[in-house]
């Protein structure tokens, strides 16, 4: 598939979706956020397709917003206080939204500086994974600007409340060894094992029930809010569809034969 700032590349049933402006450090444009939210509209509809993983070609991961844009108030940074609300409601945060809708796992493959809007993708994600020497930060306030898509609320979820609250105001970087220490990234590897260590992940998933880890991922993140009650009523209803598929009967059938099941997704 083609898109317009990122590459698209599906692997098995794995697709990585590469964002493609490394001439800017692959810091959003209004065609990145379009073909973004595309590309992940593209891999959910694909049955074959069971995990994501998004990384950024170049040095950068991702540099968030375009500063040459913001200094010459020009394409998403455009107008006054209206209609720069609404180009966000309508523009940027189409991407959190998009995410948080995607029932497929996805796996942040963190190449580089993840600064911003980057960071903010990142945390998006469920899972990342960092190359060593890659950059972190949470820069708004540095440049005078909130989380327009919404990232405090979502490094939050990953580093919990006061430690988010620390990075967002105070703007610092965090190296990956921080990084690690602080459960913003999962793994921290070799540039040239990034990638690998990614799909390897993404493969370990993908070999699962994928209707079973669409709805575990989808109870993760509906309960983590809830009361227990209704916690466990998800629990109890999604258990209810999943033990009546044929992948669960396969699954069963190769545990007690002492063989290896082949998910087929229904």
């Amino acid at each position: 598939m083609e898109f317009e700032d990122l590459r698209y590349q599906t692997e098995g049933a794995v697709v990585t979706i590469t964002l493609d402006r490394p001439e800017a450090r692959n810091a959003y444009s209004s065609a990145m956020v379009t073909s973004l939210v595309a590309a992940l509209d593209a891999a959910e509809a694909d049955s074959a397709v069971r995990c994501i993983v998004i990384t950024g070609e170049g040095k950068s991961f991702h540099a968030g917003g375009d500063l040459k844009a913001m200094r010459d108030a020009s394409g998403m940074f455009e107008g006054g206080p209206i209609a720069l609300r609404r180009q966000y409601v309508d523009g940027i945060q189409r991407v959190p939204r998009r995410l948080a809708a995607c029932d497929k796992p996805i796996i942040a493959a963190i190449n580089g500086a993840a600064i911003g809007a980057g960071l903010d993708l990142a945390c998006m994600c469920d899972l990342r994974v960092a190359a060593k020497g890659a950059k972190m930060g949470s820069t708004f306030v540095k440049v005078g600007l909130v989380p327009g898509d919404g990232g405090a609320y979502f490094l939050a979820r990953v580093v919990g409340f006061s430690r988010a609250l620390e990075l967002v105001l105070t703007g610092r970087i965090v190296d990956t060894d921080e990084a690690l220490r602080i459960g913003l990234v999962t793994d921290v590897v070799e540039r040239d094992e990034l990638l690998p260590t990614a799909t390897k992940l993404a493969q370990t998933i993908a070999a699962n029930a994928p209707l079973a880890v669409q709805m575990t991922k989808r109870a993760a993140y509906r309960s983590w809010d809830a009361d227990v009650d209704t916690a466990l009523e998800l629990a109890a209803t999604y258990q209810g569809m999943v033990q009546n598929t044929e992948d669960h009967k396969r699954a069963v059938e190769a545990i007690l034969g002492k063989t290896t099941a082949e998910f087929v997704g229904r």
